[in-house]
């Protein structure tokens, strides 16, 4: 069981800090937003007092709802002098905040959070018997630390501590500085693949020192294992199995967003009804003061009778506070309508923004899929092929096996793997080994023509095929040249 017990980090780069997702990590909804939240999502209100979150010096507070994350941010580099590079732009363009999630797996992080009390994690169940375990605390303490450490306290602009849904974990918002104090998540997180992925992998290795006395471990990157511990029917059955999941969620998703443009609708419909009546309310309510003041008129002049007179502007005075009652009612309706229309437009945004992140998974999911297929039918059909060519081709004559001189097929059929072997070190840019290599099987062909190296609009098959043609060469019997090492 100890070895099923991980530790649970992730790092994803914002253009900044959304009202939406800043409400979702603060839990600031409307009656409306909870209704949507805990209809579409693993959320359970009654839990909801749990969530705390982390502040300067380490101190376990509720949480603050009173200023946004973006809030916060825009305050924290006005009080350093610091310019956020999007201001002014209109549209983000700069990364300048990293979300982090921080957990584990889920039976541990229940341990943390709820102790031994039984926790009903089923939709719409009453948990608010339920305490909050000090453990939690502690854990999130260090876990903020392990932030600030990292990425310097005053960077940390929002440590949030949900305990609300099915596995409790931190959400995380951090300026991203580099140490000229300048705001750069290349700098600081990685601007490249290869040089994100070694940070993550550093900064996962320093968490999983954090985690060590809370039971979890370091889980092993997906990126570095692969299918490198599973069978090809095992990986072949993660991808089907990941696919069909995405399928489902982009499915999911459609059907949630047909809900909301309904809702966006009815909402837009309301507004626009309560904007009707309230101009015609102030309309109203000009004329019946033109009116009164008319009459009031009359009365200071002495025309008409005076009684009468008064009874008209008291009448219309009670009329007027009905419909400057009626007015106040129907901007407070407006200004709740204009709010929950504005709420729903950002989720649509945020759902249009997953259903988007879902298809590109699914393409990405799908050609892994296709390409894993593909790799394995091409690797079945090569071997057969060859075998077949080495067999028929001592039964070929001599003029027939002349045809075959100076062929990639040839030099396969006849040192495959060595070839291959050669070929695996260019496709990596290991030149020199590659070199090595041939040079003690026996090699020493090629050419030093041109320099050697991927062209920056070769794809990986092109470059794949290449590679195996300078292989070829390059494991030709010793007296060419060697390939130039760029």
């Amino acid at each position: 069981m100890a070895e099923s017990i991980k530790q649970v980090f992730d790092i994803r780069p914002g253009k900044g800090m959304s009202d939406g997702q800043s409400n979702e990590h603060q839990r600031n909804w409307t009656e409306r937003g909870w209704e949507w939240a805990t209809r579409h999502g693993n959320y359970d209100r009654t839990r909801e007092r749990l969530n705390f979150e982390i502040v300067k010096g380490g101190k376990v507070v509720p949480v603050d709802k009173s200023k946004s994350i973006g809030q916060r941010m825009a305050e924290s580099l006005q009080s350093r002098g610091i310019k956020d590079p999007n201001e002014g732009l209109s549209e983000p363009g700069f990364r300048t905040v990293a979300n982090i999630i921080f957990g584990g797996s889920r039976e541990r992080m229940h341990q943390l959070a709820f102790g031994n009390q039984r926790v009903n994690f089923t939709h719409g169940a009453d948990n608010s018997h339920i305490c909050r375990n000090k453990d939690i605390e502690r854990w999130a303490q260090d876990v903020y630390r392990f932030a600030c450490e990292h990425w310097g306290e005053d960077n940390v602009v929002g440590f949030y501590v949900h305990l609300d849904e099915l596995n409790p974990h931190v959400h995380c918002s951090v300026i991203p500085m580099d140490p000229r104090g300048r705001i750069s998540y290349n700098k600081v997180f990685g601007g490249n693949k290869y040089d994100s992925k070694q940070r993550f992998y550093f900064y996962h290795d320093e968490f999983a020192k954090v985690n060590e006395k809370w039971g979890m471990k370091r889980g092993t990157s997906i990126a570095l294992s692969g299918a490198k511990h599973r069978t090809t029917e095992e990986y072949r059955r993660a991808l089907s199995e990941e696919c069909t999941t995405l399928e489902e969620q982009v499915e999911n998703n459609r059907k949630l967003l047909g809900e909301l443009l309904a809702d966006i609708r009815f909402a837009e419909k309301r507004v626009k009804g309560l904007g009707t009546m309230t101009v015609n309310l102030e309309e109203k309510k000009k004329q019946m003061i033109a009116e009164m003041e008319a009459l009031a008129e009359k009365l200071k002049a002495s025309r008409g009778d005076s009684e009468e007179l008064r009874k008209k502007i008291s009448k219309l005075d009670l009329d007027l506070q009905k419909v400057l009652d009626n007015l106040t009612d129907k901007h407070g309706k407006l200004e709740e309508a204009n709010r929950q229309l504005s709420e729903l437009r950002q989720i649509e945004e945020e759902t249009r923004e997953r259903a988007v992140e879902y298809r590109r998974d699914l393409k990405a999911a799908t050609y892994d899929l296709e390409h894993q297929v593909r790799y394995r039918l091409a690797d079945a059909l090569l071997g057969d092929i060859l075998n077949e060519f080495k067999s028929l081709l001592p039964a070929l004559d001599g003029e027939g096996q002349n045809l075959f001189d100076g062929t990639l097929l040839k030099d396969v059929a006849e040192r495959g793997e060595d070839i291959f072997k050669c070929a695996i070190y260019l496709f990596a840019n290991y030149v020199d080994l590659a070199t090595t290599f041939a040079e003690s099987h026996g090699g020493g062909g090629g050419d030093n023509d041109l320099p050697w190296g991927r062209k920056e609009d070769e794809d990986d098959r092109a470059w794949a095929r290449r590679c195996l043609i300078q292989a070829s060469r390059m494991m030709k019997p010793k007296g060419g040249k060697n390939v130039r090492r760029k």
